[in-house]
């Protein structure tokens, strides 16, 4: 089941999040960060409610969103799981009109999957002057970058 993520998610989700930054395969969140964005997340749960695989849709600029933080347990994975929330963040994108959504990630592979395409960081100037900025691997960040286009969505090249 997907839903958005409430209160009482946050310490699983950091716990989530952190279990694969630690492994060096996305970047971890602080539990601060995580009640700055709740509203960016939804989870994915299990039939006793607890949290296998978080995703979220961060607003950066008029007509552009980030995925990020998407995890799903391993005992989870290659279930469909992470596609399904990449799939409910980008159809809430569609729902608030914007129609670019970009990803930096380890799993680039992954996202060409979902329909996201190679783009150079360099075009994605508002996040790198946001949340790059301020990144310990920032300027020489080892993610890919993807972006994907929204079909007929303004902004569309």
């Amino acid at each position: 089941m997907i839903r958005n993520a409430c209160m009482n998610d946050v310490k699983s989700i950091h716990i989530l999040l952190n279990h694969f930054a630690a492994k060096s395969l996305l970047l971890g969140r602080s539990i601060s960060s995580l009640y700055d964005h709740l509203r960016d997340f939804i989870v994915y749960c299990d039939n006793d409610g607890r949290v296998i695989g978080v995703c979220a849709l961060h607003i950066t600029w008029e007509n552009l969103a980030e995925i990020r933080s998407l995890a799903v347990l391993e005992e989870f994975q290659t279930r469909g799981i992470g596609a399904q929330l990449v799939a409910a963040c980008l159809a809430e994108a569609r729902e608030l009109g914007i129609a670019q959504i970009f990803t930096l990630t380890y799993q680039a592979g992954f996202f060409r999957k979902q329909g996201f395409a190679d783009v150079d960081k360099r075009d994605l100037p508002h996040k790198i002057w946001s949340d790059c900025i301020n990144c310990h691997k920032f300027p020489d960040c080892d993610e890919d970058a993807l972006l994907y286009r929204v079909e007929g969505g303004e902004g569309e090249n």
